[in-house]
């Protein structure tokens, strides 16, 4: 078995992701007190493990074909299209599918922003819109988009372990 790496990745490509989604996260979700540098911290580790996988080198796919003997003709697909064997086909369906969710959980998180900006400005409590349904808004947004990118796009085994590290931080931050 030839185990030469052959495409050393895109890693100029992972850091600008790293950087523009760093910058966005920290832009909107600015941590103030030593619990929310927690979360962000969390957060941010999870971005990196995403995009350095996803444009740098693919540990999750190398470590299960390497030693789980999970050996495919054609591997260069995410971790969900290896396994079910879909390929290129599985890899872009899953791709459209994380990004739709991920779209939705942005909007979540932008539209929650919004109703909270207007709501300052009147000097009241946001009691309508999203927040009738959900307390959180910007953390279920969060949650849903990194679900989206993390785990039906893109999943590798730092997002998968993650995720839940995100949810249960946040979620403890919002209480």
């Amino acid at each position: 078995m030839d185990t030469t790496i052959t495409n050393p990745g895109a890693w100029g490509l992972a850091i600008i992701f790293i950087v523009v989604v760093s910058w966005f996260f920290y832009r909107y979700f600015a941590p103030d007190s030593w619990r929310e540098w927690v979360g962000a911290g969390v957060v941010q580790a999870f971005i990196i493990a995403l995009y350095a996988e996803m444009y740098g080198f693919p540990l999750t796919i190398y470590l299960l074909v390497r030693f789980f003997g999970l050996d495919r003709e054609y591997v260069s697909t995410n971790l969900w299209s290896t396994l079910i064997g879909f390929g290129e086909t599985g890899m872009f369906v899953s791709m459209l599918l994380g990004y739709a969710v991920a779209f939705v959980g942005i909007g979540l998180f932008a539209q929650g922003w919004r109703q909270v900006y207007r709501a300052r400005q009147d000097d009241r409590l946001v009691t309508d819109g999203l927040y009738r349904y959900v307390r959180h808004p910007q953390y279920t947004g969060l949650f849903i988009a990194l679900f989206g990118e993390g785990i039906i796009h893109w999943p590798t085994i730092f997002s998968v372990a993650l995720f839940p590290f995100v949810v249960v931080i946040f979620t403890w931050l919002a209480r």
